[in-house]
């Protein structure tokens, strides 16, 4: 890992009407428009999916470098986010974020220990720990067979 200040740099532009497109060096573009609550057209991300994808994604790969270093197996870490936008104060602003994970592990896998290095994973997300706002982890364990 390199060491901090890390440095992020990202553009965004638009026209009067149309998406705005999202732009970094040496990454895709990515096309973005207000959701469908905002009376946008709810097909194309918008910084609202991004934000919760961000929230995500940076579990799951939290996840992978906490069991890496704990040496822990484990097959597959999927993940949802459900983040609840509100007017407080006058203004609007997510203050809550629900992290949905399942996890599979080997049968007869730590359950236990499992739960445990998914919790660190949430507290050590930065992406989250950059945000306001209620957080709350729910786990579900599987064990595969073979």
């Amino acid at each position: 890992m390199h060491p901090y200040p890390h440095r992020y740099t990202v553009s965004a532009s638009g026209s009067p009407v149309g998406n705005v497109a999202v732009t970094a060096t040496g990454l895709p573009d990515i096309q973005t428009a207000p959701p469908a609550e905002f009376d946008g057209p709810g097909d194309v991300w918008s910084p609202e999916s991004l934000l919760c994808a961000s929230v995500a994604d940076c579990f799951i790969l939290t996840f992978r470098a906490i069991a890496r270093a704990s040496k822990f197996e484990w097959s597959a870490l999927s993940c949802r986010v459900e983040a609840v936008l509100e007017r407080v104060d006058g203004a609007a602003r997510f203050t809550r974020y629900t992290t949905h994970a399942t996890l599979r592990v080997a049968a007869g896998g730590e359950t236990a220990r499992a739960h445990t290095l998914l919790e660190k994973a949430e507290q050590g997300c930065l992406v989250a720990n950059s945000l306001k706002g209620e957080r709350t982890l729910e786990v579900q364990i599987i064990d595969q067979i073979g």
